[in-house]
């Protein structure tokens, strides 16, 4: 039994990720059309050495891919190194309201695609954002600046409560005097001149 098949599973399983790797995460992300075309045919370059031989070696590569990838996650989740290398880190984009040009270059990432992240999120202001970067599988993550964050039910309660408990610290007059207060503070009460 030719049990070479299953070696070029493996490798061209890490040859695939290794390939996404430097393809980059706007390619995993949001694909344009182009980028769409050349990860189907890379799909297809990869899995060509194993299926033109037979059905079986076919479904057997397709299994030794699951496999792998449930190893590969097995192994990302007890060993953190080992995840760092196969999917990234974060990488910061934005501090405190200011483009991180570096990264930028790094990540072959546009102003105009940052923009597009952020429009879907719902951030109109750069300056709003304390902290942004782009997380390994593309998309934006963010914090909003102090000023910038809106208020949530639990601090709108907060506020509420701070407010009741707090007392006046003058008392206003008004036109519903007590009437017996005139004569036991011996002031006179202000009422309007027609009626003096």
């Amino acid at each position: 039994m030719d049990l070479s098949y299953i070696l070029k599973s493996f490798i061209l399983f890490f040859t695939g990720i290794i390939l996404l790797r430097i393809a980059g995460r706007k390619s995993i992300a949001q694909m344009t059309l182009a980028q769409t075309i050349v990860m189907i045919s890379l799909g297809h370059l990869i899995v060509e050495p194993i299926v033109e031989v037979s059905m079986v070696k076919a479904i057997g590569g397709a299994i030794i891919f699951v496999v792998s990838i449930l190893i590969v996650e097995y192994i990302q989740l007890h060993f953190n190194p080992f995840e760092k290398l196969i999917m990234g880190k974060s990488k910061i984009v934005i501090e405190n309201g200011e483009l991180n040009v570096k990264n930028l270059k790094k990540l072959r990432l546009t102003v105009d695609g940052l923009e597009m992240r952020m429009r879907n999120m719902g951030l109109t202001k750069l300056s709003d954002i304390k902290i942004g970067t782009i997380e390994p599988n593309g998309q934006l993550g963010y914090e909003l600046k102090e000023d910038a964050k809106p208020l949530t039910i639990g601090e709108f309660k907060k506020l509420i409560n701070q407010i009741s408990q707090q007392k006046p610290t003058t008392t206003n007059k008004d036109s519903s005097q007590d009437i017996f207060e005139e004569i036991q503070q011996n002031t006179p009460q202000k009422h309007p001149e027609y009626l003096n």
